[in-house]
């Protein structure tokens, strides 16, 4: 492990390090803040995962996350969105290749040799922070934004029993029926539609639903609220009975504006649950 930068913030340590990866046969980098408490054994683990464009800085900068993560005692991790490299594959459009992993293990050329993002996020990267940093990967929440918001609710209804709570700024709620999934889903896992079931939000949550609290904001002035669905996934909780608080945020975009303001919420939102006996 490469460590890029360590910075004193608001009383802990917001670092930014590089590993090489087995799951993305590439170089990794993700962000990392480290409460104070940190200092003196294991702390909750919060995760967010980032949108389309963006590299693990970008909430790390904007979101204003650690002021609330250092006043609840978590730790939270700013993963890359995606593989990168000179090797690694890449298309002209922004919403496919490198920034846009989508969250998912490629099947397909020529995405397939980096682009399991999934198994990544899943599997490689919580064990590598569990070896290398005190995180009580015991007390996990999830949390993304519009990608990354796919991401978050798509892991936490897979993966039951690892995350405590889940939430989602503007997240693409439903991307086997909108123009922010089809092209990528078919992209890296093919035509057959029956691989896309796991990745989309309101399908798993007809299916499986979560074993815990889930909150969703979406701002009503969103400019790509028609690619979202925010609808559909509201649909499926209310169909499944799920325990969620869903908010249409009254003049809000899909900007950092949006999230750095809800912030606070969403992170006390997770203490409650990651504090839980």
């Amino acid at each position: 492990m490469e460590t890029v930068s360590e910075n004193t913030c608001f009383g802990g340590v917001q670092g930014v390090y590089r590993h090489k990866s087995s799951a993305t046969n590439c170089e990794m980098t993700f962000g990392l803040f480290l409460p104070e408490e940190a200092k003196d054994g294991p702390v909750p683990l919060l995760w967010f995962l980032s949108g389309l464009t963006c590299t693990h800085e970008n909430a790390m900068t904007k979101a204003g996350a650690q002021a609330w993560c250092a006043e609840q005692g978590i730790a939270i991790v700013f993963p890359d969105t995606s593989p990168r490299g000179d090797d690694v594959a890449d298309d002209d459009n922004y919403d496919l290749g490198k920034g846009a992993g989508f969250y998912v293990n490629a099947t397909e050329a020529p995405w397939a040799p980096h682009y399991q993002m999934w198994g990544y996020i899943a599997e490689e990267l919580p064990a590598f922070l569990g070896e290398n940093f005190a995180v009580d990967l015991e007390r996990q929440a999830i949390c993304g934004h519009s990608m990354g918001g796919h991401g978050a609710l798509t892991l936490a209804m897979n993966l039951p029993g690892r995350f405590r709570s889940v939430s989602a700024f503007a997240p693409i709620c439903n991307p086997t029926a909108s123009d922010w999934g089809r092209k990528q889903l078919t992209a890296y896992l093919g035509s057959d539609e029956t691989t896309w079931a796991k990745h989309d939000a309101t399908l798993m949550m007809r299916e499986k639903g979560f074993d815990g609290p889930v909150l969703v904001d979406t701002g009503t002035a969103d400019q790509f609220i028609d690619l979202l669905r925010p609808e559909a996934l509201a649909q499926a909780v209310n169909e499944r009975r799920q325990q969620a608080t869903l908010r249409l945020q009254p003049g809000y975009d899909h900007s950092y504006f949006f999230i750095s303001t809800f912030m606070e919420d969403h992170v006390s939102f997770h203490a409650e649950a990651l504090y839980r006996d």
